[in-house]
């Protein structure tokens, strides 16, 4: 059950933008705490000896070096609803040493754009699938931002998972990684991969905090995964990666494939992953598995 179906009915029901809003909040705290607590104090400064009581920094530290109030500061890792700068957000963002993503990160869960919104679509043109098609024999799908599996190709079918027999609900990349039996390969550095996919949907929930849909996709595979649940709570951040895979195919044996990221721009957050082989065998596999 979600957190959102949860609420007892007597309950006076809060404005969409209002949960959202919390939510961000809430997310922030966590994020800036986990941040905060993976920089030793020597590598900034600070001596090693006294008693800390958590690992990392102190919040006074960090308001020290971002050059902010401590108590400014206690208020926004609380998640209290206070004004926050662009100005303030990048002095806390060098402070913490946050990379690119990480940064970009922060700003969405406090609220502040860093360009102009992106649009949504939920219906795919035809030129889609047709595409998906020609780029066969390599693997290809269509995800959103929650990865949904919103198309993909016979090849795709044949190699990965046969996403025409999953049931509608459960064509899901992570419910399919986590809890699903049905991928027809192995990828030769799976906990890698899965920790990479969660930091990635961590990324993009940002933008969707107290959005039905994305709650209860969080709340399933939480319940259902003890291994989703352990690297949820790690709170990484990622981009879609291009970086090679290995893969254990049980008729081919082993694939080397490299996904290429092909963001549909004009559907918003959709993008179309293509398997390329990386070597001559690879390539000859791919065909003999599609000519069969």
């Amino acid at each position: 059950m979600s957190l959102l179906t949860s609420i007892p009915a007597t309950t006076d029901k809060m404005p969409s933008g209002a949960v959202a809003k919390g939510e961000r909040r809430r997310e922030l705290a966590v994020f800036l705490r986990s941040r905060r607590e993976r920089i030793r104090p020597d590598e900034v400064g600070f001596a090693l000896g006294g008693r800390r009581r958590t690992p990392g920094l102190r919040r006074e530290e960090v308001a020290q070096l971002a050059g902010v109030g401590v108590t400014w500061y206690t208020w926004l890792e609380q998640g209290r609803d206070i004004n926050v700068s662009a100005q303030v957000l990048e002095a806390i963002a060098r402070t913490l040493r946050l990379d690119r993503l990480e940064r970009n990160h922060l700003y969405t869960l406090a609220g502040i754009s860093l360009g102009p919104a992106r649009s949504d679509c939920a219906a795919l043109p035809d030129s889609i699938q047709r595409m998906l098609d020609a780029v066969s024999p390599y693997p290809a799908i269509v995800l959103n931002a929650r990865y949904d599996v919103l198309a993909f190709n016979d090849a795709y079918c044949k190699v990965i998972v046969d996403i025409g027999s999953v049931p509608l609900e459960e064509r899901n990349i992570l419910w399919l990684i986590f809890v699903s039996q049905d991928w027809r390969c192995s990828f030769v550095e799976t906990e890698t991969m899965r920790m990479h996919m969660v930091a990635g949907y961590r990324a993009a929930l940002a933008d969707h905090l107290g959005e039905p849909e994305w709650q209860d996709l969080t709340d399933r595979l939480l319940a259902s995964s003890p291994e989703f649940a352990r690297l949820w709570e790690q709170y990484e951040v990622a981009a879609p990666s291009n970086k090679i895979k290995l893969l254990d195919h049980p008729k081919l044996g082993l694939l080397r494939v490299e996904p290429a990221n092909l963001w549909l721009t004009q559907l918003g957050q959709h993008r179309a992953i293509v398997y390329t082989a990386v070597d001559a065998a690879t390539e000859e596999k791919f065909r003999i598995l599609m000519d069969s």
